[in-house]
């Protein structure tokens, strides 16, 4: 290897490292949050159909405002780009627990959700781009280190709810600190800028018949996700009558699996296959759903929920890359895939407050265990060809912010 695509491929990892600190940051300020729901909807007083309706507004943020990521990353680079919406989304933590009622709560949700949409586009593009220029699967390690933020987020979430700390001032250190790290950790990232006579990129795309399957594999890995992470301290407190605290680390067990399968995710997916690891995966997320459903003491729901992290911890990330190999405009098949993960994304809380307000909490849970049994039925979706490889010439290694 020359000394020039060496010193490119050290610039490259250190680009990596970057982005891994990006997604971490990214996830702490979702734990953070949803370790105090319990207490947002108490301040809020809003009931669990109420709050199922406000958790709604996030993905419905996020559906709306993720088309604009593109075209702001367009227009002023992919770093200066990043750098801001990171920083929108970081200092957004401070808005839900300001909120004094279910209409401003609503409000404050949809632009939090805006922001973590944004942002979540602007970053996953750069580690696809990485990923692309390394030519080996990097993606489920980012999304583990988003999870291994997750964990952190929520693990101080946990501390302020035991500590009976007031949500309003955990969040504003919270948001101060996560802020100032994304600022820092973006000064790594990959500069792509777009060429002057490059279209900005379209504003919607409709999902090709091809990753319609795959969309609905990663839809039913994110309303497990996101109804776990959203209402497992809700579920521990109500259900299972726990304290504010350990029904908090419920959230943080939640976290943790998921962080770890992530980050161990792509060598196990290069040695079982995505359809072998996605069936597993589905059989421990369909056992955590019962024991949840059936548990008679604290312990035994957050083992169930730990093995939901565990089970779904993957899907996604794989949903994206089959996606990419499903048919000849890679873009528009992930961009169709996105979209269906959110809108499960927009129906997953909304969907546990309604069957809870006119059932129970366990009977909505239920519901997301039926969902993780659909992952063993349709992992075969993910069979597709290998990944196309798209090498690092010394030209592109050598300067990481073009475009190859």
């Amino acid at each position: 290897m020359s000394s020039e695509m060496a010193a490119g491929l050290r610039q490259l990892k250190r680009a990596r490292s970057a982005v891994a600190a990006v997604f971490c940051v990214h996830g702490a300020v979702t734990g953070s949050f949803a370790t105090r729901i319990p207490w947002i909807q108490d301040h809020a007083g809003v009931s669990a159909g109420q709050l199922g309706l406000a958790l709604a507004f996030p993905a419905l943020g996020a559906s709306v405002a993720m088309p604009l990521a593109g075209a702001i990353s367009h227009r002023f680079g992919a770093r200066t780009a990043l750098r801001a919406l990171l920083a929108l989304w970081t200092l957004s933590l401070v808005l839900p627990s300001l909120a004094p009622n279910l209409l401003t709560l609503c409000a404050v949700l949809f632009a939090f959700g805006a922001t973590a949409g944004m942002s979540d586009v602007a970053m996953n593009a750069l580690g696809v781009e990485i990923e692309n220029r390394l030519d080996r699967s990097i993606m489920s390690g980012l999304h583990g280190m988003w999870s291994a933020g997750a964990l952190i987020g929520s693990a101080g979430g946990t501390l302020a709810a035991h500590l009976g700390s007031d949500a309003r001032l955990h969040h504003l250190i919270a948001a101060a600190t996560l802020t100032a790290l994304g600022l820092i950790a973006c000064q790594g990232v990959l500069d792509l800028r777009s060429t002057p006579e490059e279209e900005p990129p379209p504003r919607f795309a409709l999902p090709p018949r091809s990753a319609l399957v795959i969309g609905a594999i990663g839809f039913c890995a994110v309303f497990a996700e996101g109804a776990s992470l959203d209402w497992s301290a809700v579920y521990l407190r109500d259900v299972l009558d726990t304290s504010p605290g350990l029904a908090a680390a419920s959230t943080t067990a939640f976290a943790l699996t998921m962080a770890v399968a992530r980050l161990a995710g792509d060598r196990i997916v290069d040695r079982f296959g995505p359809v072998r690891t996605v069936r597993v995966g589905g059989v421990l997320a369909t056992a955590g759903g019962l024991l949840v459903v059936l548990a008679p003491h604290p312990a035994a729901a957050m083992g169930g929920f730990g093995l939901i992290g565990l089970g779904v911890a993957v899907v996604v990330p794989l949903a994206f890359a089959a996606a990419g190999r499903s048919g000849p405009n890679p873009s528009q098949a992930i961009a169709g895939v996105a979209t269906i993960t959110y809108t499960s994304g927009l129906i997953a809380p909304s969907a546990i407050g309604a069957v809870a307000d006119a059932t129970s909490l366990v009977v909505s849970f239920g519901l997301v265990t039926a969902l993780a049994l659909g992952l063993v039925v349709g992992a075969g979706v993910l069979r597709t060809a290998g990944r196309a490889s798209l090498k690092v010439t010394p030209q592109d290694a050598a300067v990481p912010g073009r475009r190859p």
